[in-house]
């Protein structure tokens, strides 16, 4: 029995790292487990990404390219706009998060929960009314009509299409990867994170 648990060990072992294109395992497992999630990894590639936005000048903001990457990643973990400002290191920058994230089209139903009709404002907008005369019209603040506004534009812009589907695909290969990590861990791997350096150097 205890032959065949060490042979199973060993092909998950040689699985891994395959996985990791490691010719030699001979860290812990459990870091080179968390290594291949490595948060902190994403974000840089996608800051990559933020960075040639801004310096193409396709939208201006405070917030700095590896902040928008955190932006994202806090975004498609669930957070809203003031977790991710907080997360960010400042409250108070809910709102800068909120224009940059509509900006980014990561969009949340809220968004677009309008106290009246989308063709109303644009009607009125081609019409050429000015903001505040359609605002007192739509009986809303202007403050209120430019938010709503802002969304409606940039949902219909696709000037960041290419570069949004860049960190699209980041994302998605960060997925990839976490379930290849619980797939690989159901099927055993996860009692051999735990063996030691030592080990791991005798197996290979």
């Amino acid at each position: 029995m205890m032959v065949a648990d060490d042979r199973r060990k060993a092909q998950l072992l040689q699985l891994f790292s395959n996985i990791t294109s490691k010719t030699k395992i001979v860290e812990p497992m459990k870091k080179i487990h968390g290594s291949l999630r490595d948060r902190d990894a994403v974000e840089r590639e996608i800051a990559l990404v933020m960075r040639e936005v801004l310096d193409q000048g396709f939208f201006k903001t405070k917030l700095k390219p590896l902040q928008l990457a955190k932006l994202v990643s806090d975004f498609y973990a669930g957070r809203n706009d003031t977790e991710i400002a907080r997360d960010l290191g400042d409250e108070k920058l809910s709102k800068t998060v909120a224009r940059a994230r509509i900006r980014l089209k990561l969009f949340r139903d809220l968004d677009f929960r309008m106290p009246f009709e989308k063709q109303e404002l644009t009607d009125m907008i081609d019409a050429g009314l000015n903001m505040k005369d359609i605002a007192d019209r739509l009986n809303v603040s202007p403050s209120t009509l430019r938010e709503y506004r802002h969304v409606l534009e940039q949902e219909e812009d696709h000037t960041l299409d290419l570069y949004l589907e860049r960190i699209k695909d980041i994302m998605e290969d960060r997925d990839l990867t976490e379930q290849m990590c619980r797939s690989a861990t159901n099927d055993g791997l996860g009692e051999a994170i735990d063996i030691t350096e030592a080990e791991l150097a005798e197996i290979s």
